[in-house]
């Protein structure tokens, strides 16, 4: 599938995303033609996690969350790593900017930890989806319906487990933004 025309966002936390879940799911979107905007908390460079302990790369944000909005946007990605994620669900603007690709029913791939940002912006409501095992609780808590599987999607919400599902996650969320907008990413939002 092709992504020619795309615009594509993808969340980096200052010294917290895992690597794997930043890099290679940015290298599937880009593969396929889209456009790749880096956002983050931070101007500069931000640094990434392995295994969240272990130093990663360093990656130029392209954009801070408060200068963007989904409507500039295709699609999200939400790459995962604890420290990462759980920095990016403190901050309003982002929280605020997830919610506004549910609202505005476009396509949202979130691995690992990153379903922390979906329990944030309350758009879990009746939704399935996986994650890390000890996010379970908090997608239940928030209404959603946690399974342990590779790859999860519904409506236009693709979520995955952890490093070793990526490419399961890679090619489903190749094909969700190929698709575009899912009217029924909105009911949760």
């Amino acid at each position: 599938m092709t992504l020619e025309g795309k615009k594509i966002a993808i969340l980096i936390a200052p010294r917290g995303t895992e690597e794997p879940e930043f890099t290679r799911p940015k290298k599937a979107v880009e593969a396929a033609g889209a456009s790749v905007t880096v956002i983050g908390l931070k101007e500069g460079e931000a640094r990434t996690n392995n295994s969240d302990l272990d130093p990663g790369g360093s990656y130029t944000v392209d954009r801070l969350v408060s200068e963007v909005s989904a409507s500039d946007f295709d699609g999200l990605v939400i790459p995962g790593g604890c420290v990462g994620a759980d920095k990016l669900r403190a901050d309003a603007d982002t929280v605020s900017l997830v919610k506004s690709f549910f609202e505005q029913a476009k396509p949202v791939g979130v691995i690992c930890h990153g379903p922390w940002l979906l329990v944030e912006a309350d758009v879990l409501q009746g939704r399935t989806v996986t994650s890390y095992p000890t996010v379970r609780k908090d997608i239940e808590n928030a209404g959603g319906t946690w399974v342990d599987e590779e790859v999860v999607c519904d409506q236009g919400l693709v979520t995955s487990r952890n490093p070793d599902d990526l490419p399961a996650f890679c090619a489903k969320i190749v094909e969700e933004f190929g698709e575009g907008m899912h009217p029924e990413q909105a009911r949760s939002a």
